[in-house]
């Protein structure tokens, strides 16, 4: 039978049923209550004496303590659109990393204009945008410096000199300007040095020259390097007891470049010449030179200078003679009878380089010192980098050092002008960035110290393999696992790759790198700079290459101090 529970008389005999059903649950007869759950009742003895209440605890025994609650779990800060750019940008920029370690030239580029591309595309508006600037400029950089390193590899021992700033002006003939004149009389008035100031035709002349737009470029480009080494000039000229204003004699011959070299072979930021060089202690090899060291160049300079000084008893004639030479100096005193500068110049008794060359230096300290009265208040200097160093206890190749504290062999190489070769003598002492020092010591603890001249080191990454590591860098599995005990040590840690650097293999290496990528990146500085921050100058990545590799001299340096 079908019920129809929508109909009324389907709805009752439903319900009827319901309490029929309900009525049997009801109705049955009681059971005996089953009591198998509880123990079995035991009779309780007796107490044998009375039971005392327990004491009861002091009311403050809980009184000093704090429930312990869980501090509240602060939310995560959201990063900025600046901070997620830039976090992007240096995850593509460690890929490229890893992928030109590989030897993956072609993923390296991707991933490095992938870096570049992303900063690039920061919004004109976005919050923080110079930090976002800095960065990409600091990106283009390291990419040039990589980029370097590869297109270098099978050249890592040839030298590039940069030219001489002081070749191009010597000769000129400065022009005196009326307002300039008056400016530069109030301007050496009020300025406090211990190098005399005398005001003359020609010192105005030079400053007139050095505030057009052709000598600014000149002396700003000087005054951005010289932040990098003026903490370290002003405390060896201190040291020596000179006046700290011959700092601009550094500017005047090299502008601030360690491997500034003349038309005269003479080379550092000082300008040595093989002999004098020799003469005040800066050691020339084959492998290195002290001229070319910043600090021991200026050791050896301010001693010199000393000397001239104690024997004109002029600090003129002593810059002078710095240039042409004391002989030259001593000559033009006594086939005039003036041991005076300006005279001698009058006199035309001295190299026509030498009489620009005292002027200049004048100029340049009358500007430097009044930087903001002529506009050079606002310049992007370069910050000097604090090292440590490390002496070598045998021949070290430079890019084991490198690879281990995470440098571009070109950065490493900075830090060590005076090293001409990539494989370093023992007993030369290396400067590597100050807190890097204990990764040195690291990669030569696990590089035995006759093989640092040869061996690779590489630090471990997840998933490393011996087979893996022996196929990246053309080694043998056997090889690399018996030189590393057998194991592989946990991820971040060094171990040694018993095969050399791509530059000491005396087969032709393909020139591939990331050369194309450089190509794109320069430009792009130049185009980030106008789309970017809006300026009329290139930014320094761009102004550097100017100057990299302008002259390249393998010759052996000889003749006097320029």
């Amino acid at each position: 039978m079908r019920i129809d529970y929508k109909s009324r008389a389907g709805r009752a005999l439903f319900a009827g049923g319901t309490v029929l059903l309900s009525g049997c649950a009801l109705t049955n007869h009681p059971q005996p209550v089953k009591q198998f759950f509880l123990p079995p009742a035991r009779a309780m003895a007796a107490p044998a004496e009375p039971v005392l209440d327990p004491p009861a605890p002091p009311s403050v025994f809980y009184g000093n303590e704090v429930p312990s609650m869980p501090a509240p779990v602060a939310p995560l800060a959201r990063p900025t659109d600046a901070e997620f750019l830039i976090k992007r940008a240096d995850d593509r920029f460690a890929e490229g990393k890893k992928a030109l370690e590989a030897g993956r030239a072609a993923d390296a580029r991707l991933q490095f204009d992938r870096a570049v591309e992303a900063l690039m595309s920061a919004p004109e508006n976005l919050p923080e945008r110079s930090r976002v600037e800095r960065r990409l400029d600091e990106l283009i950089e390291a990419i040039y410096r990589y980029d370097a390193d590869q297109a270098a590899v099978g050249e890592s021992d040839k030298v590039a000199y940069d030219k001489s700033p002081k070749d191009d002006i010597v000769e000129m003939t400065f022009s005196v300007n009326p307002m300039t004149r008056s400016k530069v009389q109030d301007v050496i008035h009020q300025t406090a040095s211990q190098l005399p100031l005398q005001q003359h035709d020609t010192v105005i002349g030079a400053v007139n020259f050095f505030s057009s737009e052709r000598g600014k470029r000149v002396i700003a480009a000087g005054l951005r390097r010289q932040a990098k080494y003026k903490t370290m000039i002003e405390r060896i000229l201190a040291e020596e007891g000179v006046p700290q204003e011959l700092i601009f004699l550094a500017q005047a011959e090299s502008g601030y470049l360690p491997r500034a070299m003349s038309n005269k072979l003479c080379v550092g930021l000082w300008q040595f010449s093989k002999a004098t060089g020799r003469d005040y202690g800066l050691i020339q090899t084959a492998s290195t030179d002290d001229r070319m060291d910043p600090e021991k160049a200026t050791r050896a300079a301010a001693r010199y200078l000393k000397d001239l000084y104690a024997h004109f008893g002029d600090w003129y004639l002593a810059m002078a003679a710095y240039d042409c030479g004391p002989a030259c100096v001593d000559h033009a005193v006594m086939r005039t009878g003036y041991a005076d500068f300006f005279e001698l110049r009058r006199l035309n008794a001295l190299p026509k380089e030498t009489q620009n060359y005292v002027p200049e230096i004048l100029a340049m300290t009358i500007m430097g010192k009044n930087a903001p009265e002529y506009g050079l208040d606002h310049l992007d200097v370069e910050i000097a980098v604090e090292t440590e160093s490390i002496e070598l206890e045998s021949a070290t190749n430079l890019a084991l050092i490198a690879d281990a504290v995470d440098l571009p062999l070109s950065e490493l190489k900075e830090l060590n002008p005076g090293l001409l070769k990539v494989v370093a003598p023992a007993g030369f002492s290396v400067h590597v960035p100050k807190g890097t020092l204990q990764a040195v010591q690291t990669a030569f603890a696990v590089v035995p110290a006759s093989k640092r001249d040869a061996w690779r080191v590489h630090r471990v990454s997840d998933g490393d393999t011996f087979a893996g590591l022996a196929k990246r860098y053309s080694a043998q599995t056997a090889s690399i696992s018996q030189v590393n005990h057998e194991a592989l040590p946990e991820a971040g840690a060094l171990i040694a790759i018993p095969v050399g650097y791509p530059g000491d293999r005396t087969v032709a290496v393909k020139k591939t790198g990331v050369k194309t990528a450089a190509a794109k990146h320069r430009p792009a500085a130049t185009a980030v700079a106008s789309s970017l921050r809006q300026k009329k100058a290139a930014p320094k990545t761009a102004q550097r290459s100017a100057g990299k590799g302008a002259v390249k001299h393998t010759a052996s340096l000889r003749t006097p101090n320029s």
